[in-house]
């Protein structure tokens, strides 16, 4: 799932619901007077961590969890084929002495096989919650374009940049702008909208998918 794509089409389908429309300029009347010339408008600037607020709100923190809890099973298959490469690794590095050569052998080629196979699990796991969690969050995200359009408008900003962090390929990333993070602020309005509670903590699992839940980050200043 392209995020990228669906900021774009969540924030168009915001200016949509937001009733942003643009009107074609009126003709000048004939012999009318010269058009003062253009002001100069102050930018406000709003900056956003779109596809953080998106995981940051209480409906993609729930649907991580929904998606963790599906995943438990292969978790637990990984860390039992853990525990076996362990126990099969500290039997050859000190085997009894009763253990004949083919016995050896043999528990070499498990172990490999077993080595291999968490590779291959470990990997399809991972790729696996990896594209179910950006569908579960590309769905809150295009749910975010009306409150975040809706937010810019009301509070006045002239521009919206999205500063997510990771390099959008096309386009460029917000580095440093003199402009105010909005980001929580469209956490709260999202929250107050969807009207979905905030789920409750629980511990997370040692041999969860690494999937990190960032938070809402202000704009990178230059260093002095």
């Amino acid at each position: 799932m392209n995020l990228k794509l669906v900021l774009v089409s969540a924030l168009a389908a915001g200016m949509a619901a937001a009733g942003v429309a643009q009107t074609a300029a009126p003709q000048p009347a004939a012999k009318s007077a010269a058009p003062p010339p253009p002001q100069a408008v102050p930018a406000k600037i709003a900056i956003i961590e779109f596809e953080d607020v998106a995981q940051a709100t209480n409906e993609g923190q729930k649907e991580v969890a929904d998606i963790q809890k599906k995943y438990e099973p292969q978790r637990a298959s990984l860390q039992k084929l853990q525990e076996d490469i362990a126990s099969l690794s500290k039997q050859l590095q000190n085997p009894p002495a009763t253990m004949t050569e083919d016995e050896k052998a043999s528990k070499a080629r498990d172990l490999d096989s077993k080595q291999k196979q968490l590779q291959r699990d470990a990997d399809d796991a991972q790729n696996s919650y990896s594209a179910d969690v950006d569908d579960a969050i590309a769905k809150v995200a295009k749910k975010l374009g009306p409150v975040v359009m809706k937010y810019v408008q009301d509070n006045g900003y002239t521009m919206l940049l999205d500063n997510t962090g990771q390099p959008q390929q096309g386009g460029l990333n917000v580095l440093w702008a003199p402009g105010t993070d909005i980001s929580q602020a469209i956490v709260d309005a999202y929250n107050k909208a969807s009207g979905v509670a905030a789920p409750v903590p629980s511990a997370p699992s040692a041999t969860a998918p690494a999937r990190p839940r960032p938070t809402p980050r202000t704009p990178a200043t230059p260093s002095k």
